[in-house]
């Protein structure tokens, strides 16, 4: 038995596709037809049919559909990535762009933290345009008025704070924040504080057996030794010594004002041996501020900032500026042990959601 389509007309259309209506089959016409070739060349050509007969307004609606999911999803493959999307696609984009052994290794002579040159200027207001056309230009006033006049600002500014690289104007100015000025950021971070600690003692637990282990990096100071050993180093995640540290690693990802995706962000254990002074130095930019989370802290340690000293304190955060002129130094007996600190770098609280895109853009490493 061959089934004949019934002729569909208009109103029987409810979608873009029509699909052959089923509801004037009968019951006896559903158990007497057999999939015979002529019944599947009768099925198909019904299918077609309905397709022509169905409203050209349905299918424009179709058209347009399709139209803006292709948009969309272009808009979105221009997107710039997230901070901390997944550890190991930072991971593998670290490894191959020359992280080794807990620090970068430059490899632009453009580097804007390695090379100060007359053409910076005109290089971040060059990247700022590609910024602006892609994004826009609403709230880039402030960044504007600082590539523009960067010179000026960098050679007027008093000597107790100096920016080496980039200085953002009209950012309140004061050595010292209090724990509101990034109170999640800051709490969480004390809440952990037990986690790091275990993560570094593992850690430290490799100077035994040698002087330098891998990961670590010894810093120049006039006396005595300081150590880092980094998790993220000038916005670029170190592979090897994340791994070895991953609670510690994952946290940075919850941290809602960490700066992870341009070259002003860092986050490393710091240690300072008995005896050690570090040179009193500059920052190089005012975007960000300092945070230290005491995990060792023995005494006569201190911590100078704009001529304002401080002590740290275990299990305790402590925010500084460090575009200002700053020095630490720990003093203590050499039975007392090291000074060690998880250093993390947090946007300066008054710079906008739209401004810290935008410097992740124009700061982007390697760019």
């Amino acid at each position: 038995m061959v089934w004949v389509p019934l002729s569909p007309t208009s109103s029987d259309c409810r979608a873009p596709l029509c699909a052959p209506s089923t509801t004037t089959m009968s019951l006896e016409w559903l158990m007497d037809w057999s999939w015979s070739l002529d019944g599947l060349r009768d099925f198909i050509a019904t299918g077609i049919q309905s397709f022509r007969d169905c409203d050209a307004t349905a299918l424009v609606a179709v058209a347009c559909l399709l139209v803006l999911f292709v948009w969309y999803c272009y808009h979105v493959g221009r997107e710039q990535p997230r901070a901390y999307a997944t550890v190991n696609a930072l991971m593998q984009s670290a490894e191959a762009n020359g992280v080794q052994n807990g620090f970068v290794y430059c490899q632009s002579p453009e580097c804007v933290r390695c090379s100060h040159h007359d053409g910076l200027n005109q290089k971040l207001y060059h990247n700022l345009q590609e910024y602006a056309k892609r994004y826009s230009w609403s709230g880039m006033g402030r960044i504007h008025k600082g590539i523009r006049e960067q010179g000026r600002y960098l050679n007027s500014r008093p000597s107790i704070q100096k920016p080496e690289v980039f200085f953002l104007p009209d950012l309140p100015t004061t050595p010292y924040f209090s724990r509101d000025a990034q109170k999640h950021d800051v709490e969480l971070l004390e809440r952990n504080f037990q986690t790091i600690l275990c993560e570094f003692e593992t850690l430290y637990k490799a100077f035994s057996n040698c002087s330098l282990p891998q990961g670590w990096k010894m810093n120049s100071t006039p006396s005595g030794e300081w150590f880092t050993f980094y998790l993220v180093n000038q916005g670029m995640c170190v592979p090897r010594n994340c791994r070895r540290c991953p609670r510690t690693y994952r946290l940075l990802g919850s941290l809602r004002t960490c700066i992870g995706n341009n070259v002003f962000g860092n986050a490393c254990i710091s240690v300072l041996s008995p005896g050690t002074v570090i040179a009193e130095h500059y920052g190089p930019t005012n975007i960000r501020i300092r945070c230290h989370l005491g995990l060792k802290t023995p005494s006569n340690c201190e911590l100078v900032v704009g001529g304002e000293p401080q002590c740290w304190a275990e299990g305790r955060c402590l925010l500084f500026d460090d575009s200002f002129l700053h020095t630490a130094f720990h003093e203590g007996a050499p039975e007392e042990g090291p000074r060690v600190v998880f250093m993390v770098d947090l946007w300066h609280p008054n710079v906008a959601a739209a401004e810290r895109q935008a410097l992740d853009f124009i700061f982007a490493p390697g760019r």
